[in-house]
């Protein structure tokens, strides 16, 4: 396999000049890429996740407002696309959750694999022998056939009785407290069962779990590595070695491997950071052009064009990254405070929603004009009709964000 890197500039008059990648324009076109400027109007939510990315789930409402930013889709859509298998929320990269497509479902769990596994190496090492979770596995693979349906962790644990090993403070300190949920794990690693939401919604963090049997993929690792970085510098339109690594969990060996495996290619931006693309991606980025009119949208904080590179400081304008809440500089955080309101790839302001009060508490740097004004009114009116709250996570509460609501209010 070929290893030595690729540069733009071997690929001739497709390169794109380097001094035309402002920031501007690369955050144009990571806004381009996500699908944010309409190209993914209408489509099946399948096809979103597959072109712009999986979308973070934590117990939060990002896969929701993912779809409705990008394709107008309904909660009540999107819920019924995971009723039917079209979407379905995965452990993946890094072990992490994401809502992927159906497409993605069996190379997605195995990138996610090596994660399930660790949590055994923790049990091992307390005495719990491979065969015992073997046995439990296959255990619970039983208990689930007998009662046709899905079953949450206290009635699985109440069915299995003493096959669920309590391990006591020791495993509590090491968050194991039982056997039950690393047999679960890796038997939803395997696609031999799946977890599914108790009231079929994303924004929430109780499960039960039913017999899937998903199939096998004929990729070896290297093959899904390989796709995985392939898929993310598609959805990225561009990262460095370091962003990739961040969302996929790659050591740097398998990293470049995966690197040379599909092609990609370097290229070169003025403040001297090194973007990895897939060579077709070079050459539209070479002719690609900044929308000229607003294009507002309000996102979650864990979306992906926020998330895939962790690169949030890039996304606000110069005169905007000294700018604080709560006392901290926005730009010199890792990950956003609150979730921000875009136009073009640029943050131009941060939101919250006030349940107490069915409205969004927002803070615009500049100014409003109608077209942020009127998207803030479309999407508060979306969570209040569709949603009734808009969690960043499963312990998000009104209470836990109130401080942040009254900092965006009084900022604004």
């Amino acid at each position: 396999m070929t290893t030595h890197a690729i540069s733009a500039a071997g690929l001739g008059a497709q390169a794109p000049d380097p001094q035309m990648l402002t920031p501007e324009l690369l955050r144009a076109w990571a806004w381009h890429k996500q699908g944010l400027d309409g190209t993914l109007q209408g489509a099946e939510a399948a096809d979103v996740f597959t072109r712009a990315g999986w979308a973070r789930s934590v117990g939060g409402a990002n896969p929701y407002l993912t779809l409705f930013a990008r394709a107008g889709t309904s909660r009540a859509q999107a819920d019924a696309d995971v009723l039917s298998l079209k979407i379905h929320e995965l452990p993946t990269a890094r072990g992490c959750t994401y809502v992927l497509g159906h497409d993605d479902f069996s190379w997605g769990l195995q990138i996610g694999r090596d994660a399930a596994v660790a949590p055994f190496r923790v049990l091992a090492r307390m005495g719990v022998e491979r065969g015992e979770i073997t046995l439990l596995e296959e255990q619970i693979l039983h208990a689930l056939a007998e009662a046709g349906g899905p079953l949450d962790p206290k009635q699985l644990k109440d069915l299995l009785g003493d096959s669920v090993r309590n391990l006591g403070e020791e495993g509590k300190k090491k968050g194991a407290a039982t056997t039950l949920p690393t047999a679960l794990g890796l038997l939803q690693a395997d696609g031999r069962i799946r977890r599914v939401p108790v009231n079929g919604r994303l924004d929430q963090q109780r499960y039960a779990y039913t017999l899937w049997g998903l199939p096998g993929t004929a990729l070896d690792d290297d093959a899904a590595r390989s796709l995985l970085l392939e898929c993310y510098l598609g959805w990225t339109g561009g990262a460095t070695v370091k962003q990739s690594q961040w969302f996929t969990g790659f050591t740097l060996a398998h990293t470049k491997a995966a690197l040379a495996t599909i092609g990609a290619v370097q290229v070169p931006t003025p403040n001297g950071e090194v973007l990895w693309m897939m060579p077709d991606d070079v050459g539209r980025l070479a002719s690609f052009e900044a929308p000229a009119e607003e294009q507002i949208q309000l996102l979650a904080g864990t979306d992906s064009l926020v998330l895939l590179r962790r690169n949030s400081g890039d996304l606000f304008a110069d005169q905007d990254k000294g700018k604080k809440v709560l006392g901290t500089a926005l730009a010199l955080q890792a990950d956003l405070p609150d979730h921000p309101i875009f136009d073009r790839g640029r943050i131009i302001g941060l939101w919250q929603f006030d349940p107490g009060k069915a409205r969004i508490a927002h803070w615009i740097f500049d100014r409003a004009t109608p077209p942020v004004s009127r998207r803030i009114a479309e999407v508060e009116a979306w969570i209040r009709d569709e949603l009734g709250d808009f969690r960043s996570f499963s312990l998000d509460s009104p209470a836990s964000r109130q401080d942040r609501i009254d900092a965006l209010d009084s900022a604004g």
